[in-house]
């Protein structure tokens, strides 16, 4: 369903910081919620922000590009507001990796606490990080979540 107001100027916030990055670094393209995946295992999703290699799209047909994508994206952000379940979203984080995801991140805004994802790594718990960083797997990205968080609190 359509995200609340306040939802909507924080993942903005979020996906506009991952654009400008990708739009800087050249090496792939990002979106933000109104974006769709299918994934390997057939479930349809469409995180918060995204972003996925250029050398991976160009492998799509235009017409694969007009729809949901079908493959997972490489970095994926879900932000989780005030009525959404914290297990759910969770287990929504362990999906992306375990369908190819190479980072991702959900953001607990409710808590100010961040939850980075790798599939070689245990959950990292971030406690009101004030930036966050994506390397090494997208090299120079860093969101300023001081935005973010002044987004939520105004």
């Amino acid at each position: 369903p359509p995200a609340g107001w306040e939802s909507s100027r924080h993942n903005l916030g979020i996906a506009a910081q991952l654009w400008s990055w990708a739009l800087r670094d050249g090496t792939g393209e990002a979106t933000d919620s109104s974006g769709g995946f299918t994934l390997p295992n057939g479930a349809m999703r469409a995180p918060d922000a995204a972003w996925v290699r250029k050398s991976r799209l160009g492998g799509l047909t235009a017409r694969q590009k007009e729809g949901f994508l079908p493959l997972c994206p490489d970095f994926v952000i879900e932000v989780r507001s005030p009525s959404d379940r914290l297990r759910a979203a969770q287990a929504k984080m362990r999906e992306y990796i375990e369908q190819g995801a190479a980072l991702g991140w959900l953001i607990d805004s409710p808590n100010r606490r961040v939850y980075v994802y790798r599939p070689t790594a245990e959950v990292e718990r971030l406690d009101d990080p004030s930036t966050l960083s994506g390397d090494p797997e997208l090299p120079g990205f860093v969101l300023d979540m001081k935005l973010t968080w002044t987004a939520s609190d105004e």
